[in-house]
């Protein structure tokens, strides 16, 4: 990803940051505020999911940052999340990144600490060197270039990957074939929209294909279920466009997943009818595979934040950027979940919620995330950490 990167060219795509803010409020917006958020509904249906993405956590730790649980006590985040009830954690995967950043051996590691947390895993290969999202998903630098060689390689890879966390007693549970494909994978060859205005479907859809057919050679008797991620949220339109595509070329997958930031995906009541309209249609479970919403409109490391006070948030009134406004989101985002249609609404992944100031998204760079995440500054953990609960 580049340096002038925008969230719908990173964290529009998961897993990234922008330098600065950047959806302009509609002119007929309601004002954000800072006033108390009101009583949330606590949902008493169970959630088979909810877990975090904590790619970015040994990294914070070997740059000093602690954590603190809501009774001020230092422990490991994601011991901090499973005491509340947390099940899952995410896990990103690059190829070749940058030094420190999440390859596949810092992905192993971090695998043995969430199978001792007493989690599952997700996980989330990017197929890239670095961040991968809609508005990129470059060909890795080592891998071939050409349709029948990324075919053969995006197959062994994943099979490979899949094998290696099955081989040091963490299997993996859940498996998305890329991140955020909305506008496919492997770029060029595997672009699902070029320049001239042409599709390349069969390309995009054969891709995918091999990289579940390797993932369910890599899983030997363990049961592991395959993964679509997008980022559509609460927009049911494009949704449909893009699953009704996958099931038009025969794309196997057992669960849709989708990323919701309100900021650029639309409101709750959206959100709402697009999950169900999804279970609907394609008789597929739902599962929020990155989700995050802000507690405040300061910026930690002072460096830019993604999310700013000119940000357009469609139920600001609902939820406000306080501490618990931010514990209101993550309630009602528990009630849409809960009242998917058959109990089809698996759960919610938080993206990066331990992303406090000290690791920048590359290198260098700002962490532009801090104000959307599930902890404080400082690393005290925030009220919105209880809607990991089990009921």
């Amino acid at each position: 990803m580049s340096s002038a990167l925008s969230r719908r060219g990173f964290l529009a795509g998961a897993g990234g940051m922008a330098l600065a803010t950047l959806v302009p409020s509609p002119a007929n917006a309601t004002p954000k505020t800072a006033s108390p958020a009101p009583a949330a509904p606590r949902s008493k249906t169970a959630l088979s999911i909810r877990g975090a993405d904590l790619s970015f956590l040994p990294q914070l730790e070997e740059a000093g940052v602690r954590y603190r649980d809501l009774a001020g006590r230092v422990r490991p985040a994601e011991q901090i999340l499973a005491h509340e009830g947390a099940n899952y954690m995410r896990l990103r995967v690059w190829i070749d990144p940058p030094p420190g950043y999440s390859d596949k051996a810092r992905a192993l590691a971090l695998a043995r600490r969430a199978r001792k947390a007493g989690m599952k895993i997700l996980l989330d290969p990017h197929y890239c060197d670095f961040w991968a999202d809609p508005s990129k998903q470059p060909i890795p630098a080592s891998w071939p270039a050409d349709l029948a060689g990324l075919t053969t390689k995006i197959k062994s890879y994943t099979r490979s990957l899949v094998r290696a966390f099955a081989a040091q007693g963490t299997p993996v549970d859940l498996i998305q074939i890329g991140n955020e494909v909305t506008n496919g994978i492997l770029w060029p060859v595997g672009q699902l929209y070029l320049p001239d205005g042409s599709q390349q479907w069969a390309a995009f859809t054969g891709l995918l294909k091999a990289g579940t057919e390797g993932a369910l050679e890599g899983c030997g008797g363990h049961r592991l279920r395959t993964m679509l991620h997008i980022d559509k949220g609460g927009r049911m339109g494009d949704t449909r466009w893009f699953f009704d595509k996958m099931v038009e070329w025969g794309v196997p997958f057992d669960v849709i997943g989708q990323s919701y930031y309100p900021m650029w995906h639309g409101s709750m009541a959206e959100l709402r009818a697009n999950l169900n309209d999804s279970v609907t249609r394609y008789g597929k479970p739902v599962l929020l595979a990155e989700v995050s919403y802000p507690w405040t409109f300061e910026d930690g490391d002072g460096r830019g934040n993604i999310v700013g006070p000119d940000a357009y948030l469609p139920d600001v009134d609902r939820f406000p950027v306080t501490p618990a406004g931010q514990a209101a989101f993550y309630e009602a985002v528990r009630d849409v979940l809960a009242q998917v249609p058959d109990g089809n609404g698996l759960g919610f992944m938080a993206w990066e919620p331990e992303w406090v100031p000290g690791v920048g998204w590359q290198p260098g760079a700002e962490a532009s995330n801090d104000n959307l995440t599930q902890f404080d500054f400082t690393g005290r953990a925030l009220p919105s950490i209880r809607s990991y609960r089990r009921p």
